[in-house]
């Protein structure tokens, strides 16, 4: 219950919307628990890869602060030493091999080939995952770019992605190597995406992160169609990168400037950041449309809210908040 907007939005992203502080605390300490665990795998067994702790990274809406409630999964990327192995970037794929020397690779090669097969790279995770205390369950991921682990103790679900750093390019760029689901490798670089979103959110003077979180909500609302997570934060930061007024601290009439721009931007192209996958707005035409529509209707409610706002009628533009984002957002009392 709210006797303001700003207060109805304040509770809505508190108890709703936002990550509660203790389990995130909580959820950072567990998954630097299980960093501490895989790193240690080599010493007991000859056949798994170094691990080259230096360049483990997160990455992910958890590790970026735009995840919305429920946290219900971690990603992490566990980086090894290539030992002396090597890669040869074609058309569609990445592949990587290696040579006799690495002996802790070797039995992750393509049969009869050096190839390293990524699918069985991660498998050997796997196997070692089922070691871990509090152990429940470890499996390949539906993608299969990754091996999920359940832990008795936590409900949230870790992806762990085995990957390679590598040395700089003819451009000095660096990039991280991950499985790319069909047993070969790609590249991807998730540090553009953290510093991405650090810079955009300080120009605007912090007041982004709540404004994703709070349209990622929306978007889970059944609606319409659902936008990845992806694909929607990109869109949302595409459109502040080109905005030269900081954002308000305001959350309300920041969601009323984004439903626009997504009923904008839906059915255009989004590229990747990392410029690498190119466009990744791989939405339907049919999906898009539909996207649209919610976008500019709900866009009018926003600014109907606004506008009854501003009249000092909270209790009006409540009632059009919670057409905009469901029976969760707080009632006017």
């Amino acid at each position: 219950m709210a006797k303001t907007v700003n207060e109805a939005f304040n509770k809505f992203l508190a108890d709703t919307v936002n990550l509660d502080p203790d389990r995130t605390k909580k959820a950072r300490g567990s998954r630097d628990w299980l960093v501490g665990q895989i790193e240690r795998f080599p010493d007991s067994d000859s056949k798994f890869p170094n691990i080259y702790s230096e360049r483990n990274i997160f990455y992910g809406s958890f590790s970026r602060r735009t995840k919305k409630r429920p946290l219900d999964d971690i990603d992490i990327m566990i980086c090894m030493k290539a030992d002396g192995c090597t890669y040869n970037e074609l058309v569609d794929k990445i592949e990587i091999t290696a040579p006799d020397a690495a002996t802790r690779f070797k039995d992750y090669v393509n049969e009869g080939t050096s190839i390293l097969n990524s699918r069985k790279v991660i498998n050997a995770f796997i196997a070692k995952l089922v070691g871990i205390p509090q152990y429940k369950k470890a499996e390949i991921k539906r993608n299969l770019e990754a091996a999920t682990l359940n832990l008795e103790s936590y409900d949230w679900v870790f992806d762990i992605v085995p990957c390679f750093f590598t040395k700089e390019d003819a451009y000095n760029r660096t990039y991280y190597i991950i499985p790319d689901g069909s047993g070969n490798w790609k590249k991807t670089d998730p540090r553009v995406d953290s510093e991405r979103i650090t810079k955009i959110n300080q120009a605007h003077e912090g007041n982004i992160l709540n404004v994703i979180r709070a349209i990622k909500y929306w978007n889970s609302r059944a609606t319409m169609p659902t936008m990845g997570s992806y694909l929607l934060e990109n869109m949302i930061l595409d459109y502040y990168a080109e905005q030269t007024t900081a954002a308000s601290q305001y959350v309300d009439m920041e969601i009323e400037k984004v439903l626009l721009a997504i009923h904008r931007r839906v059915s255009n192209p989004v590229y990747d950041p990392k410029g690498i996958q190119g466009n990744i707005n791989n939405l339907s035409l049919e999906d898009s449309r539909k996207i649209m529509d919610r976008a500019y209707q709900d866009y009018v409610k926003a600014f109907d809210a606004r506008k009854l706002e501003a009249q000092n009628n909270h209790k009006d533009a409540i009632c059009k908040w919670i057409e905009i984002f469901g029976d969760k957002f707080p009632k006017y009392e």
